[in-house]
């Protein structure tokens, strides 16, 4: 087949042209074995055996003798289509092991637990060790602070904390002690914050397994 080109320029002639493109195909030679389509830079659609080398490096479909079309080939992306189609595979990347990680969990909470009976017995485990470690936590806190307590009081003797401009400076001992009672508050205040957060986290968690055990058992009921 000789190159040729075909304009789809008014919408009134689009079933006519397909109807001609079609029947060109149809009395083309037996050796034409592929046509390819292309759009120029004017958004004209063009058929023929071969593509103009301007075109060549843009999106283009190859086509059969019959205008079935074989193949289609992607042309160059600009650099914001490569951006857009790097933040759509990352997209898709974390929705895949987002439902993988989804699925897991449903195959766990199954083959682990017989009962909601038993998830809220493992719970009530788990949340007791936190709170055993929150109380004692707790207990060393008021020690720490009766601690300081005293150790302020102690200081308010010596330079800088007495208002006495006489009064000596403090005693390098108590300096210490004073400073390292106020970094172990500062340390088991921290351990308190992040015992409480995981015992959220847990009540949480297992009310959530709860749901999803509840869920999952009534799918199984219902198939």
């Amino acid at each position: 087949m000789n190159k040729g080109t075909h304009k789809q320029s008014k919408p009134l002639r689009q079933v006519a042209l397909a109807a001609a493109v079609l029947g060109a195909f149809l009395i083309a030679p037996a050796n034409a074995e592929r046509v390819y389509k292309w759009v120029d830079k004017d958004g004209v659609t063009h058929y023929g055996d071969s593509i103009p080398p301007e075109y060549a490096d843009q999106g283009h479909s190859v086509l059969n003798k019959h205008g079935v079309e074989l193949n289609k080939v992607e042309g160059a992306l600009s650099e914001e289509e490569l951006k857009e189609r790097e933040e759509q595979a990352v997209i898709a990347a974390k929705a895949k092991k987002d439902k993988e990680a989804a699925d897991l969990r449903d195959r766990v909470l199954l083959t682990t637990y017989l009962s909601v009976e038993e998830i809220e017995a493992l719970r009530d485990r788990r949340i007791e060790l936190v709170q055993a470690q929150i109380h004692v936590t707790e207990i060393y806190l008021d020690n720490l602070r009766g601690k300081l307590g005293k150790l302020e009081k102690e200081s308010q003797k010596y330079s800088p904390y007495s208002t006495d401009p006489k009064a000596r400076p403090i005693d390098e001992k108590l300096a210490r002690e004073l400073a390292d009672t106020i970094d172990s508050i500062m340390l088991y205040e921290e351990t308190l914050a992040s015992s409480q957060r995981e015992q959220k986290r847990l009540e949480d968690k297992f009310s959530s397994d709860i749901d999803r055990f509840r869920d999952l058992k009534a799918e199984v009921r219902n198939h």
